[in-house]
């Protein structure tokens, strides 16, 4: 099968809902854009509820750095997008980006995934033929560029 490269979310608008005080979108909304972006690529290697229900296995995130570089308000239309740097036998390395409809970057995601035995729960190897999506998706993946976002660390420099 062949991995879009970076797999890209259907489009989404920023809902009235999403909408805080300050009248751009709330913090939390990024995330769920991203999760959303991480549900349609899951399934694109079989990860799907039916899987989750079958199998008792699941990812969990077990780290999200997010970077937010421009508001976006309600109305907005943007893609969100999947981009696997790496992985193992237990864990998936992914970075991601929220694009508004013109063109520029409103978010970026770095997220540490798990896969997760629920009878634990515990980390757990994934299975086949799951895991060789895993690999046919990261060697899509990795022609891509590095991303310029991924790596950074949150600290305040002292001059």
């Amino acid at each position: 099968m062949i991995q879009a490269a970076p797999f890209v979310a259907p489009e989404a608008e920023i809902e009235a809902a999403w909408i805080d005080y300050n009248g751009h979108m709330n913090m939390a909304f990024y995330n769920v854009l991203f999760d959303r972006v991480a549900d349609h690529a899951f399934a694109s290697i079989g990860m799907t509820p039916d899987y989750v229900k079958s199998r008792g296995m699941s990812f969990f995130v077990a780290e999200a750095h997010v970077c937010y570089l421009r508001e976006l308000h309600e109305g907005s239309r943007v893609t969100a997008t999947f981009q696997l740097l790496d992985h193992d036998e237990k864990r998936l390395h992914v970075y991601g980006e929220i694009i508004h409809a013109d063109g520029w970057i409103a978010a970026t995601t770095e997220t540490l995934y798990l896969h997760i035995d629920a009878s634990g729960p515990k980390v757990a190897p994934i299975p086949e033929p799951t895991f060789s999506l895993v690999k046919d998706m990261h060697a899509a993946h990795a022609a891509l560029a590095y991303p310029e976002h991924a790596g950074r660390q949150i600290k305040i420099k002292k001059n």
